[in-house]
């Protein structure tokens, strides 16, 4: 059923181009994605936190949780769903029931991370779980998906935390282990990226990066390059803005047309399939 958009995601990440996704939280931004000409989209635990709970990003959200409104996008459109999965909501064999419930939730890949998740008890500083019980994750993971499409991504912060030698021997490890492509995050200079493709072919997801440089990025392997989650920030401060404005009784600012809303709802499918099926 997710087959296409399972193809199309490996397709960015075999080509020889460096893209960015669109940042989405819910199926009318997945819907705007896809009708903007997005080749990907990008569900994060960031903004599951902010649109589930109106949390910050501290990993209080469920699988369950993440897994429905992940699965609520998806269905909304067409274009393929990366996401966050942060640490597969716990050991390695939450790891496993976490691809099990993505995986039928219809995203085309997830991000598994070695970061100690959530913040243990008396950490002041984030750190990193243990190579081994990073590489359980990672095996149990790739084990586990039922579709050989499904991309499963093997993501570390270490550079930020560990630092350089850090990142490359766990880009090294989680490549041998036989994860689709590697995620870091923390990388702002093409140095890292040339040490890192030192060691691995795989293709590389950057979290964040403000590197202005396509070309470079592409010739280094990278093939997906986040550039934040600015729309549901967006979102947030056009529904203060609008609320404030009622509340104070002064001019609204700029609304979605009926022309848009129609068009982000579907309504022309609605009508069609009413016509069809409702007589009348």
């Amino acid at each position: 059923m997710f087959t296409q958009s399972r193809q199309g995601l490996r397709a960015i990440l075999n080509s020889d181009a460096c893209i960015s996704p669109a940042s989405v939280f819910d199926p009318i931004s997945m819907r705007l994605a896809q009708d903007l000409g997005f080749m990907l989209a990008m569900f994060a635990g960031s903004t599951a936190s902010l649109a589930i709970h109106g949390a910050p990003d501290i990993v209080l959200i469920t699988l369950t949780e993440f897994a429905d409104l992940a699965g609520r996008i998806t269905r909304a459109g067409d274009l393929p769903l990366l996401v966050d999965a942060d640490h597969g909501y716990g050991n390695a064999l939450n790891a496993q029931r976490c691809v099990l419930e993505l995986e039928r939730a219809g995203i085309a890949g997830m991000t598994l991370e070695d970061t100690d998740l959530p913040t243990p008890f008396s950490t002041n500083k984030p750190r990193l779980l243990s190579h081994e019980e990073g590489l359980g994750k990672i095996r149990a993971a790739l084990a586990t998906k039922r579709d050989p499409n499904m991309v499963i991504v093997g993501r570390t912060s270490a550079l930020n935390i560990a630092g350089l030698d850090e990142a490359v021997a766990r880009g090294k490890l989680y490549s041998a282990a036989g994860v689709d492509a590697l995620f870091f995050t923390g990388v702002e200079e093409l140095a890292p990226l040339q040490a890192i493709r030192a060691v691995t072919n795989l293709p590389i997801i950057l979290g964040g990066t403000k590197i202005k440089d396509v070309a470079a990025l592409a010739a280094l392997g990278v093939r997906i390059a986040l550039r934040g989650h600015q729309p549901i920030q967006a979102a947030i401060q056009a529904v203060y803005e609008t609320m404030k404005a009622q509340k104070d009784g002064t001019d609204l600012p700029k609304l979605a047309s009926p022309a848009l809303l129609a068009q982000v709802t579907r309504e022309a499918d609605y009508k069609a399939a009413a016509a069809a099926y409702l007589g009348g």
